[in-house]
């Protein structure tokens, strides 16, 4: 069985309720409980601020990505621990129209799923009595979902207050509490959501001023008294390491790796060799496979493309080995890369790829590919399913095409990847292999 947990989620985006996971993951850490947080859907960067307000990783659960034996395996991460806490993404049941491993992707499906009880936190702004008519639409729309209560976010005054719970008692819900509103707790953002918790000047302390704004308007012990312990799925494998010694990009401008992932390459006792290109780090040469995740190279393409030692080892490896890139790092791996300034910058040439970010295109959505060619730990014909999620257009993509790829829907994506010798490179980010 699970620890008891819940879910927080909202109506939609931009309501707070990262600013209230964060809170809470440190306000019920600091109350000396072993907090194991969990987010929702194909996210990569919220994992790394749960994991500075909990001291615990973080890692994701997502139903259109992950069959049940993968679902049952990073829950059971949560052994050990007093409870668990999941941010949703979006929406509370927002996913995709086709159904995916388990799923359409909504929160309300990873919820549902674990058996956790939801924490609706509703933006007040602009609305009072209106904002229980909300709350008990929610709750109506799937009523086998359990909701344990709602926080109010950005309530103006003790007579917003009033009027809001006046509203409330019509839903039967419980308010679990009342946020005022306060101008200085958001977070800083960029164009992908949040900047990296590695970049945040103090994230520390701005965390600990979370917590203790929540646990001054919030309830603690009625949260933790709704939490429930739900049937957890089957555990099944981790997905497999694509090499026994794995040279891994990590730092600033690649970063965007699924906890999941590393998990399962340290469990099947695959070595990871982290270096920085950033710092002009060559890989590791006793590496079997050289791998770039994802990250900002745009933000630091004129380092990259100063960084020659890096540029020489990957490419003195890409001779014998495999080299593999991910969204940021493909195009890392490509023959340019044209900041949103309109400077051109020369990156590493192992593949054809060139592509540019002054004019923005957005990319976003679940992806399914089946592989034309190998890829690092994958044979021909495999199907995998991940997420694509960048601003950047494509200028040149004249390799041969990886792999065949749709988007959640079946709908064709011209993003296919390349690959040309030992290098390959896709623009989604990999989470399962069917």
């Amino acid at each position: 069985m699970l620890p008891p947990g819940l879910l927080v989620s909202a109506p939609a985006s931009g309501t707070g309720k990262t600013t209230v996971m964060l809170g809470l993951l440190r306000a019920l850490s600091d109350d000396g409980l072993a907090v194991q947080p969990f987010k929702s859907g194909p996210d990569y960067i919220d994992p790394a601020f749960h994991l500075a307000a909990a001291g615990r990783p973080s890692f994701n659960l997502d139903t259109w990505a992950m069959d049940e034996g993968l679902l049952g395996a990073i829950a059971s991460r949560g052994a050990g621990a007093d409870i668990c806490l999941a941010e949703g993404s979006m929406g509370l049941y927002d996913g995709v129209a086709t159904q995916g491993a388990t799923g359409f992707g909504a929160s309300a499906e990873t919820a549902a799923r674990m058996g956790w009880p939801v924490i609706l936190v509703i933006d007040a702004g602009g609305q009072a009595q209106s904002a229980a008519a909300t709350a008990m639409g929610f709750a109506a729309y799937r009523p086998d979902l359990a909701i344990a209560g709602v926080i109010l976010n950005r309530v103006a005054s003790p007579r917003h207050e009033r009027l809001i719970r006046l509203g409330m008692e019509r839903t039967r819900l419980p308010v679990l509490g009342v946020l005022p509103r306060r101008g200085d707790l958001a977070l800083p953002e960029r164009h992908l959501g949040l900047i990296q918790a590695a970049e945040h000047p103090d994230l520390d302390a701005a965390i600990a001023t979370y917590a203790d704004f929540l646990r001054a308007h919030v309830d603690l012990g009625a949260i933790r008294a709704a939490a429930r312990a739900g049937a957890e799925p089957a555990p099944g494998p981790l997905p497999k390491p694509p090499a026994q010694r794995i040279a891994i990009a990590r730092d600033a401008a690649f970063s965007f790796t699924y906890p999941h992932l590393l998990e399962g390459w340290h469990d099947a006792g695959a070595e990871i060799l982290p270096f920085s290109p950033l710092a002009d780090e060559a890989p590791d040469p006793r590496a079997d496979l050289v791998w770039l995740p994802g990250g900002y190279p745009e933000l630091h393409a004129g380092r990259l493309a100063a960084a020659t030692a890096f540029r020489d080892g990957l490419r003195a490896h890409a001779e014998t080995r495999p080299v593999h890139g991910e969204c940021g790092g493909y195009m890392a791996l490509g023959e340019s890369l044209t900041d949103k300034d309109g400077t051109t910058h020369r990156m590493a040439g192992l593949l054809g790829l060139s592509t540019s970010y002054e004019k923005r295109k957005f990319h976003l959505g679940y992806r399914r590919a089946t592989l034309r060619a190998p890829m690092p730990g994958l044979a021909p014909g495999a199907a995998l399913r991940g997420h694509e999620f960048h601003y950047s257009t494509i200028l040149e993509m004249p390799d041969a095409p990886l792999a065949d790829v749709t988007d959640a829907d079946g709908n064709p994506v011209p993003e296919t990847g390349s690959r040309r010798g030992h290098v390959t490179g896709t623009f989604f980010h990999l989470i399962s292999a069917e």
